[in-house]
């Protein structure tokens, strides 16, 4: 147990820097998201080569693959253009929602009970959302549009979970995750070359900020709580993934210098709190 305490804060901090990489990225969403996932999975490359990793699938697994590879892509295209047009702050509370539409999809897909605990943190964070996008739209027309692509990309998140609920029973972490990332991989290059986005001609900068993106949110953040699965009840994992928009929202503050407005504390509060009281009845049950 004492790992858990030591690595669970190195993978909400890892994970909490994705947004600040991002922002400092001189490239398109869709551009950053493609180097993302393609260099998370060629760093994974050498060791599920070594463990054929390929052969724990059968055809029909297959399918549920590429599904979870395409959800998340889309995930990380919405959520990477929110961050093009809002602020940190508003991107990562709003797509912080998707234990709620996990929950409603499980609801709609498992036929799994709904709960007073999960209407009600819904009701909270549809409050919580309007107040972010009130403050948001009197900012911009631009930074309600990133609000809702963080929202598409919390929606998108959810179908990614769902997939991976159904398919990681019995399954270890990596001959799960390296298939996944690198459908998403290629989903990506192929919607970048689509739309006409560059791959090179950036800044060398940019390049750094693109490998530490892979490196520590996704690799580092991502498997850390992956990890954490096989020892905590997922309800746990959430609420302790839950210090992302929190962590970073005080980066984006000390290294962007982006400011917070009331509309967005106490949204994002209300989104947090909504999201744990939907949250509780599953932890009780864990």
């Amino acid at each position: 147990m004492l790992r858990l305490f030591f690595f669970l804060p190195i993978g909400i901090i890892a994970i909490s820097t994705a947004s600040i990489f991002i922002k400092l990225c001189e490239a398109p969403a869709l551009s950053i998201a493609a180097y993302r996932m393609t260099l998370a999975s060629l760093l994974l490359l050498p060791l599920a080569s070594y463990q054929k990793v390929w052969k724990g699938w059968n055809r029909g697994e297959g399918r549920w693959l590429i599904l979870a590879g395409l959800f998340l892509a889309l995930h990380f295209s919405f959520w990477i253009a929110s961050l093009k047009f809002t602020s940190v702050a508003s991107s990562v509370v709003l797509v912080s929602t998707n234990p709620l539409f996990v929950g409603l999809g499980g609801w709609l897909f498992f036929k799994e009970a709904l709960g007073w605990n999960l209407m009600l943190g819904i009701f909270l964070s549809v409050i919580g959302s309007g107040l972010i996008s009130f403050g948001d739209i009197s900012l911009s027309k631009e930074a309600l549009l990133g609000d809702g692509l963080a929202l598409l990309g919390a929606i998108t998140a959810s179908g990614y979970l769902l997939v991976g609920r159904k398919m990681r029973k019995g399954k270890d972490l990596l001959s799960y995750i390296f298939p996944v990332y690198s459908i998403s991989a290629i989903a990506l290059i192929l919607l970048s070359l689509l739309f006409k986005k560059p791959f090179f001609g950036f800044p060398s900068s940019t390049y750094l900020y693109l490998f530490l993106l892979a490196l520590i949110p996704q690799l580092i953040g991502h498997t850390t709580f992956n990890w954490a699965l096989r020892y905590l009840p997922t309800s746990l994992v959430a609420v302790a993934i839950l210090g992302e928009p929190v962590g970073s929202t005080l980066l984006a503050y000390f290294i962007l210098r982006e400011g917070l407005t009331s509309l967005k504390m106490i949204g994002g509060a209300l989104i947090l709190f909504g999201i744990s009281i939907a949250l509780k009845k599953k932890e009780k049950s864990a």
